[in-house]
C-alpha cells in the first residue's frame, strides 16, 4: 500500500536518511525505533507528506506523491493520512467533537456531515460523554483518544503517530495501545508508529530499526 523508495534527506552538511527502501501492507501495525537522531521523526514526515526528500519516491497504492504540489499534497494529505503526535495537538478553543470534525469541514463535508461522522468516532472510542469538553477539561488519555478520533475523521488509508503515548501515564499508554489494534481489527486500519517504547513496539506486526539514517537488521 505505502513504498518508499530511495529515500535520502540531508539537512545541511548532516545526511539523515541514507536511501531507505520500506513496504507497508494494508492492516499492518509498523513500529519505527532508534535512538534519538536516527532519523525516525524525518521518515515518518516525508512518508506523511509534511516533508519532501532530497531523492527517492514515496508511494500510495502506487501513486508518487512527491510529484505533488503543495496544493495536491495538501488536498492528498487531508483525505488518505490521519496524524496522531506526543502532545494531542488538538485546538484548545474547540471543543471535542469539534477538533474532530475540522479535518471533515477541510475536505468539503457539510457541518452535519462531520458532526455525525464525529459522534460515531466518540462512540467508537468511548468518549460521547465528552463531545462538549474542550482539551483543558479532558484527561491526558482522553486528549489523546480524541486526537485518535480526529485522525480517522476522513478514514486514512493510513494513521502515522509520532511518540503517541510518550506524554501518558502507564495505565493510559496501555488502554491507547490496546486502542490501535482494536481499530485494526475492527476497521482494517494501517499505522506507522514512532516509538521509544519498548512494549509497543513488542506488539506490533514489524518493527523497523533505523540507526545513522539506515534500517538496520
Amino acid at each position: 500500500m505505502i513504498r518508499l523508495e530511495n529515500i535520502t534527506r540531508s539537512f545541511g552538511s548532516l545526511q539523515v536518511l541514507k536511501g531507505i527502501n520500506l513496504e507497508v501492507e494494508k492492516g499492518e501495525i509498523v513500529s519505527i525505533t532508534g535512538p534519538s537522531g536516527a532519523g525516525k521523526t524525518t521518515l515518518l514526515q516525508i512518508m506523511g507528506s509534511l516533508d519532501r526528500p532530497d531523492s527517492g519516491h514515496v508511494l500510495y497504492n502506487g501513486r508518487d506523491i512527491t510529484s505533488l504540489d503543495e496544493k495536491e499534497l495538501s488536498a492528498f494529505r487531508n483525505k488518505h493520512i490521519g496524524f496522531v503526535f506526543q502532545f494531542h495537538q488538538l485546538l484548545p478553543e474547540f471543543t471535542a467533537i469539534e477538533n474532530i470534525a475540522i479535518p471533515m469541514l477541510i475536505a468539503g463535508n457539510s457541518m452535519k456531515q462531520a458532526n455525525s461522522r464525529a459522534k460515531e468516532l466518540l462512540e467508537l472510542l468511548g468518549l460521547q460523554d465528552r463531545a462538549d469538553h474542550k482539551p483543558s477539561e479532558l484527561s491526558g488519555g482522553e486528549k489523546q483518544r480524541i486526537a485518535v478520533a480526529r485522525a480517522l475523521a476522513n478514514q486514512p488509508d493510513v494513521i502515522l503517530a509520532d511518540e503517541p503515548s510518550g506524554s501518558l501515564d502507564t495505565r493510559n499508554k496501555e488502554e491507547l495501545h490496546k486502542l490501535f489494534f482494536s481499530l485494526r481489527d475492527m476497521l482494517g486500519q494501517t499505522f506507522v508508529i514512532v516509538t521509544h517504547d519498548e512494549s509497543l513496539a513488542s506488539m506490533t506486526d514489524r518493527t523497523i530499526h533505523l540507526l545513522d539514517g539506515v534500517i538496520s537488521g
